[in-house]
């Protein structure tokens, strides 16, 4: 028995398992942050809706979606529980609503740079060892995805944060007509994706602020 349990645990692939936790991290921090600062923007403007379903929170359960999570591993492309957003609070519902949708991107734009100012500080004080080299890299690689989160939500269609910031610079006929069409959007953008039609274009996107944020800080 001994000897069988030895030779399986030989045949698994420690580091591809490793690799997918550390995967699994980076997503679900970046969505959770994403998510958290949608609330959090939300309230600071007057909805409590968030708050009073317990999605002010880094927990990341609260905001998973899990078929989104597993579309995110398994082609690349997911997404997460949006956050409620009753826009009957705001002065100006449309404001609101846009404030509200920058505040995710926003985040994650935030929490690259802080990502890539803690390597850089693994890179001046800390004593190279595989470990924090593991961490050097997966605050890399986390970075990259924020960024990459931030910008795919800017884009323009619904349900993506972009449209309701497109939305705030429309007169009120054209944005109730994009926010009519919401509800086709993820098929739109699950074809768009299948299609790679601006995938070149958001890749040189997330790689020029990815370089911006190092020349600052490195």
């Amino acid at each position: 028995m001994l000897h069988y349990i030895q030779a399986l645990f030989a045949q698994l692939d420690l580091s591809s398992a490793l690799d997918a936790v550390l995967r699994a991290a980076s997503v679900l921090l970046c969505l959770t942050v994403h998510e958290t600062c949608h609330g959090l923007a939300a309230l600071s403007l007057g909805d409590p809706t968030a708050r009073e379903e317990n999605r002010l929170s880094l927990n990341p359960l609260r905001h998973i979606d899990w078929l989104g999570l597993l579309m995110m591993f398994a082609v690349g492309f997911g997404w997460a529980k949006p956050v409620p957003v009753d826009p009957r609070y705001f002065k100006n519902p449309k404001g609101g609503m846009a404030l509200t949708a920058l505040a995710g991107p926003l985040s994650n734009f935030i929490l690259a740079f802080a990502l890539i100012l803690a390597s850089r500080g693994i890179y001046l004080y800390a004593d190279y060892t595989p470990v924090w080299d593991g961490i050097f890299s997966f605050l890399l690689s986390t970075a990259v995805l924020s960024i990459g989160l931030g910008l795919f939500n800017l884009i323009p269609i619904p349900p993506l944060d972009g449209s309701k910031v497109l939305g705030a610079l429309l007169p009120d006929r054209a944005y109730f007509t994009l926010m009519r069409y919401e509800r086709y959007g993820m098929a739109l953008l699950l074809l768009l994706f299948f299609a790679n039609v601006g995938g070149g274009m958001i890749s040189r996107a997330i790689l020029g602020m990815y370089n911006a944020m190092m020349n600052v800080i490195y």
